[in-house]
């Protein structure tokens, strides 16, 4: 019986287990594979030992292609490591400095600029696109295109500074617009290629987290155009005197070409050469614009060389300019919900202020005729040096600061006299007295009403009676009036009077009433246990004087003066808006129509303030001098405004206060002589063109004008003054020596 072959088992049929002989053969054949891989590379080494040296030195095609792959995915490796660490850093505090720009109250005529620099930023929508494309054209034409680098472009410019040339044409710098945005705006201008290698990797990634618009605009506003002006707008105003958004094609051509070159391609202060070269960089935009399809050429031929105004002076703080913008400053910062010092600090803030151009250039003018003229120091070294003059204008009805005077110049001076508050004001504050008085019932010692016509005994030197302590103040020259009424006391600034008179109307009261009437009520020398309070040992400052004043003339409806008509700060969404100005009574129509009754005729032919009858309109005023002629007031308006003139004299070392005694020739300064003469001058030329009104007046019944008018008084002497030309208060105007503001 024969026997059948062994079948395949399944295992088999699968493969899992192949015949002995198969694992043989493939053993036999990797191993023929490496001996055939070794024997190759010793072939090779033997034939380059054969070599000779010098031939051996130099890499073999595959050692170049293994070196350069390595180099290559190293340069990669590194060039995501340092894109990973390079963060986008905090704006630099250079880049985001800006000026704040401060206008007079048209809204248009620039007063000053504060910060170290000068730079208004203005968002893209307002730069016109001409200009966009210009700045295009000349920085970076792939700009639109390119990813906030351009390694061709930096090729190319290492070519063009290779050959070094100097036509000044169609040369472009190796950075984008967007690297040059980041160095200006988040670096240095750093010349090292640590600054450099940040400004590659800051700029990829800005130009995936800003768009094209922001990057264009945040160059802009952060390039030097020369002439001191960061950023366009300025440059703008700098070359053109417009807002950016009004500049047409040539002239954005022309600021464009200025950013490769500010200073030398300023035309209007350059060498002829250098003027050529900016000519010549403003047809390169121009043309580069037709090339990019931004700008039409008939438009392009049609269009010339757009001259730039002549260089300008920095707006600086100098003159009166420093003065005003203390004062909206101010406001600014002690307003509740505008801005604190810091925020204000940090720029970009556009401030219209409340100051009239045309009021603040005559207040100048003023004190420079009826004072500066008439001094000589070199002939009165004693008299004539040290003089100061204090001053402010406000607005009846709205409590707005029109103008103010601070001293002669800021840069000299830079202390603010117009809101200084220590000097008293003296018989300034008896119309205070009086309102105070006729306010409430108030009665005499012996139980009289008092109004204006009450009777007090004028003799020089009486005792007050009633007072918190023992109080006599002399009159002027010690002069007896003998039985005066109040409204005849004030034309002729009688103290005994007034004093009497204040305390009668209770000092408590008369304090109150000065507060409401517009007396800060932190104000030095308001003092009710002090009697003197009443003959103005108060010191206010010229504006809260001005202001008080003009309450009266607003039938006494007080307002805060403010001293700034709009805020803004473009690009800021969060912009604090300016409060109201409401009025709140001070004291009722009535009364403060009676007290300017009566100081209509304190400003009239027989009162001391009869310097202001060569204003030719309807006044009411009051004079005020010191003990000693420390100081001097003439205070006053008419319907349409309320402006205080205060002059004295201080130490500039000690800053003691010194009598006016002499100065300008007079023999004697009171508030009826330099003082008046500068209000009258001032408001002349400050109400100038405006109709005349009359003060439309309901005093009642018991505080009416008398039929009678005082006659008038003579003037005080003057002492010679050679060469002090013409009488400064002019023919046919009577002056009185006002009454004495403190205890003498």
């Amino acid at each position: 019986m024969s026997q059948e072959p062994d079948q395949p088992t399944s295992n088999q049929r699968t493969g899992e287990h192949p015949p002995p002989d198969t694992l043989e053969s493939e053993d036999r054949a990797e191993g023929s594979r490496r001996d055939r891989r070794r024997t190759a590379r010793t072939a090779r080494k033997a034939r380059r030992r054969a070599l000779p040296r010098w031939r051996r030195a130099l890499p073999t095609w595959r050692m170049a292609v293994s070196g350069l792959l390595g180099l290559v995915l190293l340069g990669v490796a590194a060039f995501v490591t340092l894109y990973l660490a390079v963060s986008v850093p905090d704006p630099n505090a250079y880049a985001v400095a800006q000026s704040n720009v401060y206008y007079y109250a048209d809204g248009t005529t620039e007063l000053a600029r504060t910060g170290s620099v000068n730079r208004e930023d203005v968002p893209i929508g307002r730069i016109p696109a001409d200009l966009q494309h210009a700045v295009v054209s000349a920085e970076d034409r792939s700009f639109y295109q390119n990813r906030g680098v351009d390694l061709s472009g930096m090729a190319r410019a290492a070519w063009q500074n290779l050959a070094q040339s100097t036509t000044g044409t169609g040369l472009q710098g190796g950075s984008t617009i967007t690297q040059q945005y980041v160095k200006n705006y988040y670096l240095t201008q750093d010349q090292t290629y640590t600054r450099k290698l940040k400004e590659l990797f800051i700029a990829l990634k800005v130009d995936q987290q800003e768009t094209k618009g922001d990057i264009l605009a945040g160059y802009l506003n952060t390039s030097y155009f020369g002439r001191g002006a960061y950023g366009i707008q300025t440059a703008a105003r700098a070359y053109y005197g417009v807002d950016a958004s009004r500049l047409d094609t040539a002239r954005s051509a022309y600021l464009a070409a200025l950013l490769q070159a500010p200073s030398a391609y300023d035309v209007k202060n350059t060498t002829p050469a250098n003027r050529d070269k900016a000519v010549a960089r403003w047809n390169y935009v121009l043309d580069g614009m037709v090339t990019l399809g931004s700008l039409d050429p008939a438009t392009r031929s049609s269009l010339t060389f757009p001259e730039p105004t002549d260089p300008q002076p920095a707006k600086s703080l100098g003159g009166q300019a420093g003065y005003l913008v203390g004062i909206a400053d101010n406001y600014l910062t002690t307003t509740p919900g505008l801005l604190d010092p810091a925020t204000l600090k940090s720029g970009g803030w556009k401030i219209t202020t409340s100051f009239d151009k045309p009021a603040q250039d005559a207040f100048t003018a003023a004190v420079k005729q009826e004072l500066t003229t008439g001094l000589d120091p070199a002939a009165r070294p004693a008299t004539d040096t040290d003089v100061r003059v204090c001053g402010a204008s406000v607005e009846p009805g709205t409590g707005r600061i029109v103008a103010a005077y601070g001293g002669p110049d800021y840069a000299a001076q830079p202390y603010n006299d117009a809101v200084r508050q220590d000097n008293q004001i003296g018989s300034t504050f008896k119309p205070i007295d009086l309102a105070a008085g006729l306010d409430s019932d108030r009665t005499t010692q012996d139980g009289r009403p008092i109004t204006t016509r009450t009777l007090y005994d004028g003799t020089s030197g009486r005792p007050v009676t009633g007072g918190p302590g023992p109080y006599a103040p002399p009159n002027e020259d010690g002069t007896d009036h003998g039985t005066i009424s109040l409204r005849h006391a004030m034309i002729k600034s009688v103290n005994s009077v007034y004093a009497q008179e204040g305390v009668d109307a209770g000092l408590d009261n008369v304090r109150r009433t000065a507060v409401r009437l517009g007396l800060p009520d932190n104000t030095p020398g308001m003092d009710p246990a002090n009697a003197s309070m009443t003959l103005g040992t108060a010191t206010p400052s010229a504006v809260d004087l001005a202001n008080a004043y003009a309450t009266l003339a607003d039938h006494g409806q007080a307002h805060t003066p403010w001293a700034v008509l709009a805020l803004d700060k473009p690009g800021e969404s969060n912009v604090p808006r300016l409060p109201a100005h409401p009025a709140t009574t001070a004291v009722s129509r009535t009364i403060a129509d009676a007290v300017t009754d009566v100081l209509e005729d304190a400003a009239g032919p027989g009162g001391t303030g009869a310097a202001a009858l060569r204003l030719n309109r309807p006044v009411a005023g009051k004079t005020g001098t010191t003990d000693g002629d420390l100081s001097a007031w003439f205070a006053g308006y008419t319907p349409e405004l309320a402006t205080v003139v205060g002059l004295f004299r201080e130490n500039p070392h000690t800053h003691a206060k010194e009598p006016l005694t002499g100065t300008a020739g007079y023999s004697r300064i009171n508030g009826g002589t330099l003082p008046a003469a500068i209000w009258t001058t001032y408001m002349r030329a400050a109400l100038a063109g405006t109709p005349t009104r009359t003060f439309d007046l309901q005093p009642g019944s018991a505080n009416t004008r008398p039929a009678q008018t005082p006659t008038p008084v003579p003037s005080p002497p003057r002492a010679p003054a050679p060469g002090n030309g013409p009488d400064r208060l002019r023919q046919g105007v009577t002056i009185a020596k006002s009454g004495s503001g403190s205890v003498r």
